[in-house]
């Protein structure tokens, strides 16, 4: 047995450098994690974490200006006095935008344009765990089609507001399947939201005279196509959220898996819709049309960058990110 007189300084210099080397960033952010009341007294923590609360609340922000924007510009859409285009037609040109956005995402988020297309060649192929975002995929493809026939059916301000129900469906799927807890306080937030859509709904109830564009609406299918998306919009986003936490696959490429599972069940729905014609499919598409498809598909991209930025502070949810835990 070697004393520590014994022991050459050469090779412990060695061993020490040789240490350092093995050292990657996983097992570097590991040991910064272990020593964490020293990292709190570090000088650049308070600066991240402002940084961090920054984009946070931006992010919020934009997010909210956009779900404010979709709801509005769907019900413009869909009541101007000009040739009116399919909606089934629309969520199929919105599946495919956000297909070729988050192929270029998945090809930058691995460096290459070979890795890439390798990653989502292995990835798609992998029939089974592809087949885990297809309920998800079926369900996006429904919700999108009845937030449209509702929006045709209900104005702007009866919309916006009963589809803030979907903080409710998605926190009591949250609490169902990811067996997440509330707050007594959160409960009864959710519960004044509940009073106000219905004070909204008896408001516009009770209004005497309709126009003629109204008239032809039917207030009752656009409640219940609202309420519908709702509760698909909780279940779907919940569920999605648990199958990005059981994988260490991307979101990009979860959502690129997504996309290629939705575009045929969008492309099924307008061909039921069109009664099997394709040659009409663009008919109606105009600069507004086209707006609102990049609206709807910037703010499903919107999501996602926000659930995996701050993956511990919010619960997703298709309609909306929603602050179940920490923003409620």
């Amino acid at each position: 047995m070697k004393s520590a007189n014994d022991v050459n300084p050469q090779e412990t210099q060695e061993h020490i450098e040789l240490e350092a080397e093995n050292i990657t960033p996983e097992t570097q952010l590991n040991l910064e994690e272990m020593d964490s009341e020293n990292k709190k007294e570090k000088t650049y923590s308070p600066n991240r974490q402002v940084k961090y609360g920054y984009i946070k609340y931006v992010s919020l922000a934009i997010l909210t200006v956009q779900n404010a924007a979709l709801g509005l510009s769907m019900r413009y859409a869909r009541t101007r006095k000009v040739e009116m285009f399919s909606s089934a037609a629309a969520v199929l040109m919105t599946e495919f935008l956000k297909l070729a956005i988050c192929i270029v995402l998945v090809i930058n988020e691995s460096g290459s344009i070979r890795k890439g297309t390798h990653t989502m060649y292995s990835t798609v192929l992998n029939i089974k765990d592809t087949l885990r975002v297809g309920l998800p995929s079926f369900l996006y493809v429904i919700q999108n089609n009845l937030l449209y026939v509702a929006t045709s059916n209900l104005d702007a301000a009866t919309y916006q507001v009963t589809f803030q129900l979907k903080l409710l469906t998605t926190a009591v799927f949250a609490v169902l399947v990811l067996k997440r807890r509330l707050k007594r306080w959160q409960w009864g937030a959710l519960g004044l939201l509940v009073i106000g859509v219905a004070l909204v709904q008896l408001t516009t109830t009770s209004k005497g005279s309709q126009s003629a564009d109204l008239q032809n609406q039917s207030k009752v299918l656009g409640f219940s196509s609202v309420l519908a998306a709702c509760v698909i919009s909780g279940f779907a986003g919940i569920y999605f959220e648990k199958v990005l936490k059981e994988s260490d696959i991307s979101v990009w490429m979860r959502n690129v898996q997504l996309s290629l599972l939705s575009l045929p069940i969008a492309l099924i729905t307008y061909l039921i819709d069109s009664k099997g014609s394709m040659s009409e499919l663009l008919k109606g598409f105009d600069g507004v049309v086209w707006y609102l498809v990049v609206l709807q598909a910037a703010g499903d991209l919107e999501k996602c960058f926000i659930l995996i930025t701050f993956p511990k502070d919010l619960t997703y949810n298709e309609g909306n990110t929603l602050p179940v835990q920490d923003w409620l």
